[in-house]
């Protein structure tokens, strides 16, 4: 969802910027034809006037400052006057008025973070029955710099006491989040006017409606990587660490895993082109900076210098080479697996094909690559590999998948329905299309379960609602997400042609799509034939959450024949799942923790006494039945990487396991069909 994509300025602190942040002049261009297109062709399209001046600029505040504690009233009322002229400013273009609210920004965030570390030096006690208020999202913005610093008295201490309940000594924890506070305020070098004009553009998008955004070219060439799972590069996952670019994790086969010279751990401290150019010091830089330096044409060749993991910050250096290749991000494609299932006597094999989105590579469709990679035929080869294996019933799991390629959704439909519709979408003018599968034949007939849950959205719930409207399998797990809206990718390079520089892409809602049975998954998605503890709450985290949403809708029903025969099996399923549900003390383990897992989240405050902390802490872990880490107060860069992966490897899926057994329930009444019976 578009809530991830403006992720990147939230958690940036700053002081007095190093380098002026100021409009550029490919900023205008890429405003102007923005504005232009949203205002033509949105599915929605709405005015570019005072009122929607003063509605992208609370939206650009609520980005900058979601949980109001950077900017004062005091504040706010100086940026007033800039409230009816971010119109003016997407229109002339003149974007010195959305720069200028930035650059406040900048400036509180570094006095904040420095007001931080002041507290540091005295430490805290934690024996009154003081609460952090850290839910403050709906609150008022705080009316003098006294009453902001308490609240930031109470975010340190709040952060300390993490640290202490972890059993961290007072010293540590004074270094840990000095460390911590002074390397949010060191960002400000890593900041630039790229990251200031996609922030505001955002907020103009996401003020016509939640999922119209805007993509820079960083973040476009990104996106394009996230779809077509494959880059050219060296094959290292990296994060950033103590001003360190490190490498998390190698992609097997990849030059960086067959070199034999780089290991997780691994520090780059500078990057080379070719085999003469001198080294180009990384040591600070913004992780984004250092990658696009590695990042390069095939066949290509890029030097590393590297400070091995085992090595201190004085250590000998050693320069790697490697020539780049196409890599690909097979982590983030289709996997299979073989789930052995005993009820009594009874053995049964489901298969479980986990898709963690719906992508395809865009360019190799369209050179007519038949090799080109998509989520339909990676699924369809397993499948295949799953018939082979005599699974009795297959399960696809879709949960945390946030959507891709809807042309993806109608292919996967298609393996399991021999030919008819899939999806209907109505554009702005009110004409209605209806897409589908026109393949004939199926890759898979047998018992099939979707597993979905709140983060299932988009093109998950097309695949979702069309196999629960076919009934052709059973829907399990949680309400999904509920975005029911189409959008499409503009090259704003496209738009305004001849431009040297790269102007980013605009993501256009441009329609909305309905189930065949001519309801939208538009706010309410996809309701589970069988539901399990929910972990979410779609009123916080759903569609429903967002507060200029389109609204639910109906449509007249496509002409469609259910092609599946879970009618008659269903409620025997169920049956047996509540019985086991009632009786597994790991179910229903599950279900005390979903329900106070959904009790924190509807939760805005915490207590700041110690023993009272204590308690609620050894409450939730008597609650965790899925596995997980007890909270240890720190970040994750601040966290030994090895422990993270042990803890993740360790993690039992209960849910997974139960909708396993369901499967395995249907295809045993299946299997009792008489031949011919229905």
């Amino acid at each position: 969802m578009l809530k991830k994509t403006v992720w990147l300025l939230l958690a940036v602190a700053l002081n007095v910027p190093a380098a002026e942040i100021a409009p550029q002049p490919w900023h205008l261009r890429a405003a102007s034809a923005t504005s232009a297109l949203v205002g033509h062709y949105h599915y929605q399209p709405q005015v570019l006037d005072d009122t929607l001046s003063a509605a992208i600029f609370d939206r650009y505040l609520k980005l900058l400052d979601p949980e109001k504690f950077i900017f004062t009233q005091a504040d706010i009322d100086a940026l007033a006057e800039y409230r009816l002229k971010l119109d003016d400013a997407l229109q002339t273009p003149d974007l010195q008025a959305p720069f200028a609210i930035f650059k406040r920004y900048q400036q509180r965030m570094g006095e904040r973070f420095t007001y931080a570390r002041s507290l540091l030096k005295a430490g805290f006690t934690f024996d009154s029955d003081e609460r952090f208020n850290y839910g403050r999202d709906k609150a008022e913005w705080a009316r003098t710099d006294d009453i902001l610093n308490d609240l930031w008295r109470q975010r340190v201490k709040n952060d300390w006491l993490r640290l202490k309940l972890a059993s961290k000594a007072d010293a540590e924890i004074r270094t840990t989040l000095d460390k911590r506070y002074a390397q949010s305020i060191k960002r400000l070098d890593r900041l630039k006017s790229d990251d200031a004009f996609q922030m505001f553009m955002n907020a103009y998008a996401i003020s016509i409606e939640p999922h119209t955004g805007y993509l820079g070219p960083r973040a476009s060439a990104d996106f394009d990587i996230s779809m077509r799972l494959s880059l050219t590069g060296i094959g290292a996952t990296l994060w950033e660490k103590n001003d360190y670019t490190v490498i998390r994790e190698l992609t097997p086969g990849s030059p960086a895993s067959l070199s034999g010279k780089l290991h997780p751990g691994d520090r780059i401290v500078g990057v080379a082109q070719g085999v003469k150019d001198p080294f180009v010091d990384v040591i600070g830089w913004r992780l984004d900076d250092t990658v696009a330096l590695i990042r390069g044409e095939a066949d290509s060749v890029v030097r590393l210098d590297i400070l091995p993991a085992s090595a201190g910050a004085e250590g000998e250096h050693r320069e790697v080479k490697l020539v780049r290749k196409k890599i690909d991000l097979a982590q983030q494609a289709a996997k299979k697996t073989i789930l052995d299932v005993a009820e009594g006597k009874a053995k049964r094999q489901i298969g479980i094909i986990t898709l963690p989105t719906f992508y395809e590579d865009f360019s190799g469709r369209h050179q007519g690559d038949p090799a080109a990679r998509s989520a339909s035929r990676d699924v369809a080869r397993q499948l295949e590999e799953l018939k082979k294996a005599k699974v009795d019933g297959v399960i696809i799991d879709l949960r945390r998948n946030g959507g891709g390629s809807l042309k993806e959704a109608i292919a996967l439909s298609g393996l399991f329905i021999d030919t008819g519709p899939v999806v209907m979408e109505r554009d702005a003018r009110g004409r209605i299309f209806v897409d589908g599968d026109t393949v004939s034949g199926t890759a898979w007939d047998g018992p099939l379960g979707i597993l979905i849950d709140g983060e299932s959205a988009s093109a998950s719930e097309i695949f979702a609602a069309a196999m629960q409207d076919y009934g052709r399998g059973i829907v399990i797990g949680e309400q999904s997400y509920g975005k029911g809206t189409v959008q499409s990718l503009i090259d704003l390079n496209r738009v305004v042609p001849d431009e040297k520089a790269k102007l980013g892409e605009l993501r256009l809602t441009i329609a909305q799509f309905f189930r065949i049975n001519g309801s939208t998954t538009q706010l309410r998605g996809v309701q589970p034939d069988i539901a399990f503890p929910a972990s979410s709450d779609p009123s916080l985290t759903g569609e429903a959450s967002n507060d200029n949403a389109l609204p639910w809708t109906r449509i007249r029903a496509s002409a469609y024949e259910r092609t599946g025969d879970i009618g008659d099996t269903l409620p025997e399923v169920m049956r047996r799942h509540e019985q086991r549900a009632a009786n597994d003390p790991a179910f229903r383990k599950l279900a005390e923790s979903s329900a106070e897992l959904l009790r924190l989240r509807q939760q805005t405050s915490i207590s700041l006494n110690e023993v009272e902390r204590r308690r609620e802490n050894e409450r939730q872990e008597k609650l965790m039945a899925e596995g997980g880490r007890p909270d240890d107060g720190l970040l994750e860069s601040e966290r030994d990487e090895k422990f993270v992966r042990k803890e993740a490897d360790a993690t039992k899926d209960i849910r997974l396991l139960e909708a396993a057994r369901i499967i395995a329930d249907e295809a045993e009444l299946v299997a009792r069909r008489p031949p011919g019976g229905a």
